[in-house]
Formats: structure tokens, sequence, C-alpha cells
């Protein structure tokens, strides 16, 4: 069977295939333009993997929510398990960009980290 998908990892968007026989041997990748899109095939159909970048509320802040993502992709079967957890997540103004939220999410090397600076609201 031949397999096809479009690189991601560079604006090129390289469009690559390659034959998989039954037992998931994948043979020679044709139409990478480099080895990051070889390497990216490979991890496509062995254990794809995503970034996240959502908001979470704030309270108290000059703006109502706060930008956040993860630092290093995670397997595309965990985020929905991933985005429960960062649904949990209330903030309380000020907010510093970069603050890490949650470290190891699910047990993963990537963390939750806040994306923006948010000062507190100055209402009275």
């Amino acid at each position: 069977m031949v397999k096809k998908i479009t690189c991601i990892i560079c604006p090129n968007g390289c469009s690559l295939s390659a034959s998989v026989d039954e037992n998931g041997r994948i043979g020679k990748i044709n139409g990478a333009g480099c080895i990051r899109g070889e390497a990216y095939f490979k991890q496509e159909l062995t254990d794809p993997r995503r970034t996240i970048a959502t908001s979470v509320p704030v309270e108290g802040g000059e703006l109502p929510l706060c930008s956040v993502r993860v630092t290093c992709a995670i397997p595309k079967a965990a985020i929905p398990e991933a985005i429960g957890v960062i649904r949990k997540i209330r903030l309380t103004a000020p907010v510093e960009a970069g603050t890490v939220l949650v470290h190891g999410l699910l047990g993963y090397e990537s963390d939750v980290i806040t994306t923006k600076n948010i000062a507190r609201s100055e209402t009275k």
C-alpha cells in the first residue's frame, strides 16, 4: 500500500509518499526535500505527535483569558486527555509569560506554559 502525506516541518510542504507493507515497514520515501521530511514521514506513520495551543481563564486580569501551549509535541492520541487537564486550569492575575502551569503533562516531556503577560485589572 502507498501512503501519501504532506510534510509540515517547513513551509515547503513537500508531498511525501512511500510504500508500506503489511508489517508496517516503510519503503523508500519519495518527495522529501530534506532529511527532516523523511523523519517526519516515519514518525507520522509510527507515532504521530502534535502540539497544543489554547487559552485558560484569568481572574482579575486586564484580559479574561491567557494563551497557553505545550513545550513540545505529545502523541496525537493523548490530545483529548491533555485538553481535559488544561481545561481545569484557572489563573489569577498577574500572569507572567513562560510560567509553567503543568510540568510533565500526562507523564510526557512536555510542560504547559503561559505565552502572555497579563496585568491585574485596574477596575475599581
